[in-house]
């Protein structure tokens, strides 16, 4: 049998063909059509989804933490995946390849969870608790400062400075906590006061 095509015949019928086979490649065969009767759950359903931010730069990215349990609670939650937030503006779902590897940042065996003091002369770190060293800042500061505070120069003028002690600020946080960390700092005398973003 000759079949008499014309070029035009020719690539309808391709057309139709390819548009055929990519119908059945995207799920819209039979066989396809008997699975999706059966649909698994999705796999992060279960998990209590927690926005935050990435801590690595100062771009504060946009993320979002799916853990079984609440990451807010502290309740020893494991965190089952990690993405980037697509309705944050900063980074609208993308992350870089730090960003992208948080899962592991998490997970890592050598994360420090609390704080840790290394006693003068000693060559090892031990644990202690939040009160302990929020007290310890707090008592060198204060005694520092009692020490090295500049309240006239020796003109007389009043500068209230405070210069053996400065301030590094992080970066991944919001205008509002940027302000009042940097009011915190200037209202107690520092005058060294430097950010993550520019280190």
């Amino acid at each position: 049998m000759n079949m008499d095509l014309s070029r035009r015949s020719f690539l309808k019928l391709t057309g139709a063909g390819v548009a055929a086979t990519s119908m059945g490649a995207l799920g819209f065969s039979e066989a396809e059509a008997a699975e999706i009767a059966h649909v698994r759950p999705f796999k992060l359903a279960t998990t209590t989804e927690t926005r935050q931010t990435c801590p690595y730069c100062s771009v504060a990215c946009g993320i979002i933490i799916y853990s079984k349990g609440d990451v807010r609670k502290g309740d020893n939650a494991e965190v089952m995946h990690i993405e980037g937030d697509v309705d944050h503006p900063t980074n609208r779902g993308t992350l870089c390849p730090k960003g992208a590897a948080l899962k592991d940042f998490v997970k890592s065996p050598t994360r420090l969870l609390y704080p840790m003091h290394r006693k003068p002369g000693s060559d090892k770190f031990e644990r202690m608790s939040w009160d302990e060293a929020l007290d310890r800042i707090a008592r060198l500061m204060k005694d520092d400062r009692d020490a090295n505070f500049l309240a006239k120069n020796e003109k007389g003028l009043d500068v209230n400075r405070w210069t053996t002690t400065g301030m590094l600020a992080a970066s991944a946080t919001s205008n509002e906590t940027a302000w009042a960390t940097f009011k915190f700092a200037k209202s107690i005398g520092i005058v060294g006061f430097d950010n993550q973003a520019r280190v």
